[in-house]
């Protein structure tokens, strides 16, 4: 009666709590599945299929030796070390070694032929089964399985990409950005943050950062100050960022916790910027009038040093047909070479894209320049057509 007063006849209701069950089901075995392959479900599921292989590779000796060697136990064993927590591991390796006492048994220890169970064999079994052993208490003590391993540093990489692409920009403006990492690796203590900001978006601000360190040595760095500093542009006022990031590292209290820095503003109508350094590497500027580069040195300290740094602005123009390069002092600093010889190189190189108004030149120039620097190199690029 009170499913019919409420419009809803008692089939029809039956049939929602089984949809909302079934729904309720659907939802469970997915989380679970989930929790599973994230690291944080049961690994009974391939302990089970992992053991039922083990007697299956000891009858297969005993019948078949030319086919199955006594050595084909370590196979479960390796990939127990893969997707197995220690303890399931530890009672992979029990049954391996079972097996193997049952071959031996069954075989003779020292027989000649196909199937023998020798010393080596043995110690073969057990190195593989303790490599198993560190490998599983690492991914356990990490908390990321190998399942995800690979995704995860391939996921962190590519958002490291993605907050170093620069905004576009309205017609009359060029820019450019190569980043190449020490050693050839995928990650980079380098990074750049870019945002449009101000009124109605007419003003490009761009942060380039060197972390401490390089390459996978600096990564969890560089990807964890790059999203702050991505958070902090266009959030406080132009004066207050360098500032507010010092203050950030400062907290984080890191061993090695300094960097350096180059904070852009840039009014995208007039073509004025203010040029805010933290210890970083002066940029340059190509004047088109006079064909002659300078060089635009801010002033202030490290990130992460001390509290209360106060960072002065250079200001500049940039006209049409003029060029800024920003970079890291990885692309004009080595052991053998000064800064001074570094930037006369990078200046005479880069007068040859002069021509055809500095495209497809930010790659290139790191290539010429310091192509064999074992050093993480950035270079950005701003041209006005």
């Amino acid at each position: 009666m009170a499913a019919g007063r409420a419009g809803i006849n008692p089939p029809t209701a039956r049939a929602n709590r089984a949809r909302k069950a079934l729904h309720r089901a659907r939802i469970g075995l997915r989380r679970s599945a989930v929790d599973y392959f994230r690291g944080g479900g049961s690994d009974w599921l391939p302990l089970v299929a992992l053991l039922s292989t083990v007697p299956a590779l000891a009858v297969g000796t005993l019948l078949v030796p030319v086919w199955f060697a006594p050595e084909a136990l370590v196979l479960p064993i390796i990939a127990g070390g893969l997707l197995l927590r220690p303890a399931s591991l530890l009672l992979l390796y029990a049954g391996s070694a079972t097996a193997m006492i049952v071959e031996s048994a069954t075989l003779g220890p020292y027989e000649s032929g196909a199937g023998r169970v020798t010393p080596g064999t043995v110690l073969v079994v057990a190195i593989a089964g303790l490599s198993g052993l560190i490998v599983a208490q690492f991914r356990s003590r990490v908390g990321v399985p190998w399942r995800r391993g690979g995704t995860m540093l391939f996921d962190l990489r590519e958002r490291l990409r993605v907050q170093s692409k620069l905004p576009k920009l309205p017609a009359g403006w060029h820019r450019e950005m190569a980043l190449r990492p020490a050693g050839g690796q995928s990650f980079s203590g380098d990074f750049v943050v870019a945002a449009r900001t101000g009124r109605r978006n007419r003003t490009l601000e761009v942060v380039l950062t060197d972390v401490s360190g390089k390459g996978m040595d600096a990564a969890s760095r560089a990807l964890l100050l790059s999203g702050a500093f991505g958070g902090l542009l266009g959030s406080l006022p132009p004066h207050a960022f360098l500032p507010a990031a010092n203050a950030y590292l400062l907290r984080q209290d890191w061993q090695e916790g300094f960097a350096t820095s180059v904070h852009l503003v840039l009014d995208l109508d007039s073509g004025d910027y203010e040029l805010f350094s933290a210890g970083h590497v002066p940029a340059l500027q190509l004047h088109a009038g006079s064909g002659k580069w300078e060089e635009q040195a801010a002033q202030g300290p490290l990130l992460g040093v001390y509290g209360g740094a106060h960072f002065d602005p250079i200001k500049g123009r940039l006209r049409a047909g003029d060029v800024l390069m920003l970079f890291t002092d990885g692309l004009v600093e080595a052991p053998e070479r000064e800064l001074d010889d570094g930037l006369d190189r990078l200046m005479g190189e880069a007068d040859r894209y002069v021509a055809s108004s500095f495209h497809g030149a930010a790659w290139h120039l790191i290539e010429t320049v310091a192509r064999d620097v074992n050093d993480d190199r950035a270079l950005l690029l701003l041209c006005r057509d």
